[in-house]
């Protein structure tokens, strides 16, 4: 199966992308939802199959989505809460200094 499909970027949430069917457009995607969106920024069109590989959502349940809800919505990235150690910190009791 092939489709061909348009993304769109969030002009309020960097990272969030909503993939729609490209003869239907953004028509339905749910209006609560497009209001939280925003106003939908085309960012390309691509030709979805289930050989191609997508950078960070999975084929299949992209596919399923669209064909299901007729769009699919791509949350943008967890920031991660890493704490940065000094190298200094690093150092545990056995080390040598």
């Amino acid at each position: 199966m092939k489709l061909l499909c348009s993304i769109f970027r969030s002009p309020r949430k960097p990272g969030m992308y909503l993939y729609v069917p490209r003869e239907k457009g953004v028509s339905e995607v749910p209006a609560p939802l497009l209001e939280l969106f925003g106003k939908p920024e085309h960012a390309m069109d691509l030709v979805l199959s289930e050989e191609r590989k997508l950078a960070r959502e999975d084929i299949h349940t992209v596919l399923a989505n669209l064909q299901g809800q007729g769009y699919h919505l791509q949350m943008p990235p967890q920031q991660e809460d890493w704490i940065v150690h000094l190298p200094d910190e690093l150092l545990t009791r056995n080390d040598p200094v």
